[in-house]
């Protein structure tokens, strides 16, 4: 599913933490399930974890309680300690679309020793169509990325 339009559609958030990049990068990969928004799940049964599969083309899925796996995407470059780019590929109606592919790249870059920005650009929404202004407006709303980045910035303190 994708358009003709020229025109990048892109949500921008920077967060920084007091962690040293290789933290940093684990922290925002290993433990995603301990800031991802839990009311955020697309599967059938409640969010037990959020995994990203630590490779080139690995998995990006959520596990429900009762063990069934829905996939949001998968790892485009994984790069650590300084760059993450997940496929996401979850349409506006939120399920899973193995057609679509919008790029949500993250970079971790040591602002002062101990200390790392997180950037993340959610990209190439003109993928979703005629509904990417409107997921545009939601990736960007504070119960969007800067609300998910907000709960990990609280997780480290």
């Amino acid at each position: 599913m994708s358009t003709n339009s020229t025109t990048e559609i892109q949500v921008h958030r920077t967060v920084s933490v007091p962690l040293p990049p290789e933290r940093a990068f684990d922290l925002f990969t290993a433990r995603m399930s301990e800031f991802w928004p839990s009311e955020h799940s697309i599967g059938e049964s409640a969010l037990a974890e959020v995994v990203v599969e630590p490779s080139d083309g690995g998995r990006w899925f959520e596990r429900g309680v009762d063990g069934a796996e829905c996939d949001w995407g998968r790892v485009a470059e994984w790069a650590p300690p300084g760059r993450l780019v997940l496929l996401w590929q979850i349409g506006a109606d939120w399920r899973f679309d193995p057609e679509l592919e919008t790029e949500v790249e993250v970079t971790f870059t040591e602002e002062s020793p101990g200390r790392t920005r997180l950037d993340l650009r959610h990209r190439h929404l003109e993928r979703m169509g005629d509904k990417a202004e409107v997921m545009r407006g939601v990736f960007d709303s504070p119960g969007g990325w800067a609300g998910t980045l907000a709960n990990l910035v609280d997780l480290v303190g």
